[in-house]
């Protein structure tokens, strides 16, 4: 094989290609990972069938450890989605923090609902009542629109069971327990940086919002909302349980060793929590609707996760194959001394969003290219995971759907989106890998 320095120098070029061919020409992210992951291997001297079978190891043990669970996440979010169960959760924000403080209950609602669903569809999802709300509230469209975009983006990007960061944290092994504790910590100022960004800097654009319905129009149009408390629940009950699991394997033991561990080690495995999670969103459904609930619903969650489950084994084949490459005894050797720490990955994940546009393909990328480097590295995985996090939500423009989604939606023109929304999330990014940076020097 090549050298340690030509493989990264290889790697780097693969990143390169990865960022020109799904950012540029708009190529499948699965067939550009899995053609990179086979040439990457090939130009760096590895043996034709050992490329061969590290591709088919690295997508068949990414599916392993965490397929079930980006399918069951996204049933659920469909299923919070259909039911009104997003809309139920909204309501009740407001009625806590007031319709005189719309744009913080849609930034809390951005980052409550994120959690299960991608921030695209999350904005389409309260989109209406993001409008309603800033004609009933007086407030310009262009902050209850920022407020709304930036709540959503800083769970979705470093919070499980969201597809990226689960896929990140399967990729480096990090504790998900520890990665979702940490991730909803550090998802707060961040959250919040985005909404103090709304309303100081983006008030300046005034958009009236597009709208003929009010607030109370809308909930009465979709009829009857699900119990409040019954739409948190498919949300907090996983992460509860995860987090559970996660305090019982301390190395202290909190809950002994005998029957109560292992019974909260099993159902706060991602896969058990995630697939509770699911059935208990199905008390969501009305009376005689389960049956679209159990083909219908199920069906569309099943059918849009696949391609997120093709393009997270895709980036595993990559790692796979970066795994078997001499990068990581080079940057053992030569790159130990940089003392870049948790901003490494940040830096990585920040170009590759910043380069492609997709904050799922930057996570799945950057994860694949760190792991066979964390033991040199000396990083934290589950701070490693929420770095990765926060350097893909830095920046979202025109070659991010993301950015479309919030500007057409909320009727605001190209150039404004970029004053007042792709400056917020470059905001919501640093200040998320500062705050990372910040629990470095209390996790361990």
């Amino acid at each position: 094989m090549v050298s340690g320095g030509m493989a990264l120098l290889w790697l780097l070029v693969s990143v390169i290609f990865i960022i020109i061919l799904t950012g540029k020409f708009k190529v499948n992210a699965f067939l550009v990972l899995i053609g990179v992951a086979f040439g990457y291997g090939l130009v760096i001297g590895m043996p034709a069938l050992e490329v061969v079978k590290g591709v088919k190891n690295g997508f068949g043990g990414t599916l392993t450890s965490i397929g079930i669970v980006i399918v069951a996440g996204t049933i659920m979010g469909t299923i919070l989605e259909k039911t009104g169960a997003a809309l139920s959760m909204t309501d009740a924000i407001l009625k806590v923090v007031g319709k005189k403080r719309a744009p913080l209950a849609m930034n809390i609602a951005g980052y409550v609902v994120s959690i299960p669903v991608f921030c695209d569809s999350g904005y389409v999802i309260l989109n209406p009542l993001n409008k309603a709300l800033a004609k009933e509230s007086g407030t310009s469209m262009t902050v209850m629109a920022v407020a709304l975009a930036t709540g959503l983006y800083a769970t979705h990007t470093m919070v499980p069971p969201t597809p990226g960061p689960i896929a990140a944290a399967g990729a480096l092994s990090a504790d998900l327990g520890k990665v979702i504790f940490l991730g909803l910590i550090a998802a707060i100022p961040a959250s919040l940086s985005g909404l103090l960004w709304a309303t100081k800097v983006a008030k300046k654009y005034n958009i009236e919002p597009d709208v003929h319905e009010s607030y109370s129009d809308i909930v009465k149009k979709f009829g009857k909302l699900p119990n409040t408390l019954l739409s948190f629940l498919p949300i907090v009950l996983p992460i509860v349980l995860i987090l559970l699991k996660s305090v019982a394997e301390f190395p202290s033991k909190p809950f002994g060793g005998g029957n109560l561990q292992q019974f909260l080690s099993f159902i706060g495995d991602p896969v058990t929590a995630l697939l509770l999670g699911v059935l208990v969103s199905l008390l969501l459904v009305k009376k005689g609707g389960m049956k679209d609930a159990l083909d219908g619903w199920m069906g569309q969650g099943i059918k849009d996760s696949a391609i997120i489950l093709v393009i997270t084994a895709a980036g595993g084949s990559f790692g796979q194959i970066i795994k078997g490459s001499p990068i990581v005894d080079f940057i053992k050797i030569n790159m130990s001394g940089l003392n870049l720490g948790i901003f490494l990955p940040f830096i990585i994940a920040a170009a590759l969003k910043t380069a492609q546009g997709s904050s799922t393909v930057a996570i799945v990328t950057t994860a694949s290219i760190l792991a066979p480097m964390m033991a040199t590295l000396g990083l934290d995985p589950a701070l490693t995971v929420i770095a990765i996090g926060a350097g893909s939500m830095v920046v979202s423009h025109a070659n991010d759907s993301y950015f479309w989604v919030v500007s057409q939606f909320s009727n605001m023109p190209v150039t404004t989106a970029y004053k007042a929304y792709t400056s917020a999330t470059a905001v919501e990014g640093l200040v998320a890998i500062v705050v990372i940076f910040v629990m470095t020097f209390f996790v361990r």
